[in-house]
């Protein structure tokens, strides 16, 4: 029987384990999918050892950029972007392959697109982590300029301090790349004047638990057009799927 599984820390929150093996139930794929807590990225050497039957993972927080040097290859997408959420994994003559993907810059452009409006131009990333570079990615591909927001200070980021009602105005896309809202902390959101939002915001949040972050609540409560994450995993799930079969 395949495996496919999650490395990851913590995993209490996953939603992969649930599709993919209902997908295979469904399907009458002769597979199965397993989360592999993992506290320290190192102990990956021991799930391939462990595991010969393992076809391919997906990569979640905090091991989207920690897991780059145990691969043998990158795609472009995923080299460009600097972080991997999706490994396929081939045996060949006792030797284990690892190449990485990005199923996230796929899932979330293909969900925001039919938010956007010619007024939408700039874009603010909450996060700095491996979600975020590619929601970046994502959001430059499709013709915006983005700055990212770090609750401290480093180069090529603003501050939370920094964001002004005026930036809210310019800068009228918000990603929430951050687990700020996340079941069982969702009574804490990022840091922003809401009330500079209007129906001309977009606040989309990589969450999907809650379906209802504060931070869409907040910005719902000024017009601001919001959206969870959950499409966003739907799709990536889906891509995760080809990239594991791929001939790339």
């Amino acid at each position: 029987m395949d495996k496919y599984g999650l490395i990851g820390f913590p995993l209490g929150h996953s939603f992969s384990i649930s599709y993919f093996n209902e997908k295979f139930t469904n399907e009458g794929i002769n597979a199965r999918y397993i989360n592999y807590e993992i506290p320290q990225i190192e102990d990956l050497k021991e799930i391939l050892a462990s595991n010969p039957e393992l076809c391919g993972l997906n990569v979640t927080i905090p091991y989207k950029q920690q897991v780059i040097p145990y691969l043998d290859d990158l795609s472009p997408e995923a080299r460009a972007i600097g972080a991997v959420n999706v490994i396929r994994v081939t045996h060949k003559n006792k030797n284990v392959i690892l190449k990485g993907f990005n199923s996230d810059v796929i899932g979330f452009t293909r969900s925001i697109e039919t938010m956007l409006e010619p007024y939408h131009k700039k874009a603010l990333v909450l996060g700095t982590g491996g979600a975020s570079l590619a929601i970046n990615y994502g959001l430059k591909s499709l013709g915006l300029e983005t700055l990212f927001v770090s609750r401290t200070k480093k180069p090529g980021c603003i501050t939370y301090e920094e964001v002004t009602p005026e930036l809210i105005k310019e800068y009228n896309v918000i990603v929430n790349c951050t687990p700020l809202g996340m079941y069982p902390k969702a009574d804490t959101c990022p840091d922003l004047p809401y009330e500079a939002m209007d129906c001309h915001t977009i606040l989309y949040d990589l969450i999907y638990n809650p379906d209802e972050t504060l931070f869409m609540k907040k910005g719902a409560r000024y017009g601001a057009n919001t959206k969870n994450g959950l499409e966003m995993l739907l799709l990536q799930a889906f891509a995760s799927w080809d990239f594991w079969h791929c001939n790339e």
